[in-house]
């Protein structure tokens, strides 16, 4: 973001000022504030700072949801703060979200190649295991990172690829 602020001049209905003096919907801003404040004067109008919309904060779905339930609390910092425990910049990057807004980072997910094959896969099972095929046709057989772990797959022995949201 931009430090730069510019100034412009709008009159009490609404409208700015433009480049050729005429009130409407377009404005002449300039970081020029004086320049700005003279106009103001001689047309009766007012000086207006534009500054730039702040990005939005990327958090993960677990840090999304301590700043959504924030919203609920009388003293949301105090919610924030409260989750954050030890972890340096936490905070601060969490009270920005709260502020500027935020987006949920799509989690990534990837395919394991089962050791010492060239075509089969893990897949989850519907009863709640993992199994190997060498087709992928309509099997569950992305993974998150939590699963990884969950399922003993994020050893190095694995090879992981990251699915793309171009993959079918």
């Amino acid at each position: 973001m931009s430090e730069e602020k510019l100034y412009a001049v709008k009159n009490d209905e609404g409208e700015w000022l433009d480049q050729d003096r005429l009130w409407g919907p377009g404005t002449w801003a300039t970081p020029d504030k004086d320049e700005r404040e003279k106009v103001a004067k001689c047309y009766g109008g007012h000086v207006v700072t534009l500054i730039e919309e702040p990005e939005k904060v990327v958090l993960s779905k677990e840090q999304a949801e301590i700043v959504k339930d924030a919203h609920d609390y009388i003293w949301p910092a105090k919610h924030i703060t409260e989750r954050c425990g030890n972890s340096i910049g936490l905070e601060e990057l969490l009270m920005n979200a709260y502020v500027n807004g935020y987006t949920v980072a799509k989690e990534k997910k990837y395919k394991v190649r089962v050791p010492e094959t060239q075509t089969s896969y893990y897949y989850k099972g519907s009863d709640g295991h993992v199994h190997a095929s060498d087709t992928s046709g309509g099997l569950d057989n992305e993974f998150s990172d939590y699963e990884l772990q969950q399922y003993g797959l994020d050893g190095e022995r694995f090879t992981k690829e990251e699915v793309t949201d171009d993959e079918v």
